[in-house]
């Protein structure tokens, strides 16, 4: 058997559901991994530098996903810390756009649109859907993997966009996005809208609905934050995490 076959049976090999549950506190998980990201990306590139803060993300990213690709079945450790990891390194990709090319907030949102658009083009032309309680070989884990990361990237252009070249500030950003959230769920409850096409837009929503709270609660004052601190907002974000993932039920729903 060639390289190319091995891979491409690994990637048709079945898998048991990965995924967990879309319950409250999926979301509740979620938003909180976004906020942490954000500031946990702010407060390393602060206290290291752009390029150690960003090789160092990379590096946890690759582990989290490996980790998340190794186990066969669902485990909530794994998955959320790699959730985590891509909502740090998203965080990273986005800023290093702005702040290392400088390429402006709105241009990198709609380029991070763009590509995530393509990617969903992509994922629904292979396998048909793009359900995430479909996932069950390894290739559509890896197209699920790729559209969060997009989303997380894509989440912290929009956040930025909104919230410095609009001149809304953190706060009205994340009151924004909070209500942009649960309007699908509102669709989807009264007037049955697709599930996928919801459970996507509010999923994408997450990143800067929360990532705007964070930051208004961990920027100085000067930016129109409350001065508490990236670095400690990000440790009780990730506490909180940690807590939530406790409570999580053990067993997702067998798909």
């Amino acid at each position: 058997m060639t390289l190319f076959q091995l891979v491409r049976s690994h990637f048709k090999e079945p898998i048991r559901g990965k995924v967990p549950e879309i319950t409250m506190g999926f979301w509740i998980i979620k938003i909180l991994s976004t906020g942490m990201g954000e500031d946990a990306s702010d407060f390393l590139v602060k206290q290291f530098g752009k390029a150690p803060a960003v090789a160092s993300g990379l590096l946890a990213l690759a582990v989290g996903l490996y980790l998340q690709f190794r186990f066969r079945i669902y485990n909530r450790w794994v998955y959320w810390f790699a959730v985590a990891m891509v909502s740090l390194f998203g965080t990273m990709a986005a800023d290093v756009m702005h702040l290392g090319l400088g390429v402006p907030y709105i241009v990198s949102t709609v380029f991070f649109s763009i590509i995530l658009a393509v990617v969903f083009w992509l994922w629904y032309r292979v396998e048909g859907t793009l359900s995430i309680e479909s996932i069950s070989t390894t290739r559509r884990e890896f197209f699920y993997w790729l559209t969060v990361l997009i989303t997380f990237a894509l989440g912290t252009a929009a956040g930025d966009m909104t919230a410095r070249t609009l001149n809304w500030g953190y706060l009205l950003s994340g009151i924004v996005f909070g209500i942009t959230f649960f309007l699908p769920g509102v669709g989807y409850l009264i007037f049955k809208y697709n599930p996928i096409l919801t459970f996507w837009f509010s999923y994408i929503i997450t990143r800067p609905f929360g990532a705007s709270f964070a930051d208004w609660v961990g920027a100085d004052k000067v930016r129109g934050g409350l001065g508490f601190g990236f670095g400690r907002t990000a440790l009780i974000l990730s506490g909180l995490i940690v807590v939530m993932v406790i409570l999580q039920r053990k067993k997702p729903k067998i798909r």
